[in-house]
């Protein structure tokens, strides 16, 4: 036997509010007056929700309890959790820990409705337009996406925002590298793709927005100009990786979406370990955080095998991911680089090398090098001095 409209809609308001009173956001004298009863009458509910669950609320001579009923105390408990514990977890990372920490094995969907109905975690709202996913590629290695997030990411720093950058493996959705930034630039990209080629090999193509970084883009909007590349251009193009730019947020959907999803858990993640500096954050990133959410939502690629490539020999991935800008030796044997003037020491490739062009190189950890041809004729501090000098004094 069915129930009537109006009986339902009635018992999911009555159900509403007592989940309210159960949170206590409200008190049972409060809840019988929301709903129009007295509080005997409310009592009485509350004591058949506690012995039937949701179904108590029905006429009790029309249907028999379900099965499936949940305690009153067990609803308290988990409402309890999120409310003193884990309030502003997305209902999916607070179900997992629920799961694996305390050791409650209730239903997703009990658990959405619980926290929903009780005004915990607003409803979902209705989907946009039907769009088709694109295919995810078949192998490893053929396609990855780094994207900068910026975020509020430290609970304990509230009005500072750091980037989160990550690469992600389009076929398997794999996290390669992530880490927080004062602010995303090119040497901070860099240095995520030189850590993924130097641990898994070379990858076939990057996809990315269309930041000024990644790719010159002569009118705002339109196309990017392929022959006028950028350091990051040209570092891949010197490994041979292919830049692929994307024209909407819609087409970069699985990075943005990997997006909401750190955004949802790592703020709460960071609060409950205690973190509270952006060295520590990278940290439990890169040693916790990371293999933990690769083992969650790592999915299977299509077909086994990977397409990284090793890096050959010969290649020096220091002097690839880099700033390289060229220049003209001065009579003294000294460059101009930024404010700065790197004196070029004595060597046994030239007498001396003024009015040689070579190539200034300002690498990730802020270091300096000059390089004439294949080989590297000094080395710098971030100010300018000579490391082989200040080598040689210390």
């Amino acid at each position: 036997m069915q129930y009537s409209i109006a009986a339902t809609v009635k018992a999911m308001k009555i159900q509403e509010v007592i989940l309210k009173a159960v949170s206590k956001e409200i008190l049972w004298i409060d809840a019988a007056d929301i709903i129009g009863v007295s509080y005997r009458t409310m009592k009485r509910w509350k004591e058949r929700y506690q012995e039937h669950g949701y179904d108590g609320i029905f006429d009790r001579r029309a249907r028999r309890p379900s099965p499936k009923r949940a305690p009153l105390n067990e609803l308290e408990t988990i409402l309890g959790l999120y409310r003193d514990k884990y309030m502003g977890f997305n209902v999916s990372h607070f179900w997992e820990h629920l799961r694996e920490v305390h050791g409650i094995k209730r239903g997703y969907t009990f658990v959405k409705c619980a926290l929903q109905t009780a005004g915990l975690v607003a409803k979902t709202k209705v989907r946009g337009k039907h769009r088709r996913r694109r295919p995810r590629k078949p192998l490893v290695g053929m396609m990855l996406h780094l994207d900068g997030s910026p975020h509020p990411w430290i609970p304990d720093l509230p009005d500072t925002f750091f980037d989160l950058l990550v690469l992600m493996d389009d076929a398997n959705s794999k996290i390669y590298d992530m880490e927080l930034f004062d602010e995303e630039g090119t040497l901070e990209c860099m240095s995520a793709i030189k850590n993924c080629v130097e641990k898994h090999g070379i990858f076939c193509s990057l996809y990315t927005d269309r930041a000024g970084h990644f790719f010159f883009t002569p009118k705002a909007g339109g196309k990017v100009n392929e022959n006028n590349l950028t350091q990051i251009g040209r570092a891949l193009t010197e490994l041979g990786i292919v830049p692929i730019p994307a024209y909407s947020p819609q087409a970069r959907g699985r990075g943005e979406r990997m997006n909401e999803t750190l955004q949802g858990r790592l703020p709460n993640e960071f609060k409950l370990h205690g973190i509270k500096t952006k060295e520590d954050a990278n940290r439990f990133l890169k040693e916790i955080y990371m293999p933990r959410h690769n083992k969650r939502f790592t999915v299977k690629p299509q077909e086994e095998g990977s397409a990284f490539l090793p890096v050959p020999p010969h290649v020096d991935l220091d002097l690839i991911f880099c700033v390289k800008e060229p220049r003209v030796v001065g009579q003294d044997n000294t460059v101009s680089f930024n404010r700065r003037i790197l004196q070029i020491d004595k060597s046994p490739l030239r007498v001396s090398f003024a009015k040689c062009r070579v190539l200034v190189h300002e690498h990730i950890n802020q270091t300096l090098s000059i390089s004439y041809g294949p080989h590297v004729i000094g080395r710098y501090d971030s100010q300018g001095r000579s490391l082989i000098r200040l080598k040689k004094a210390a």
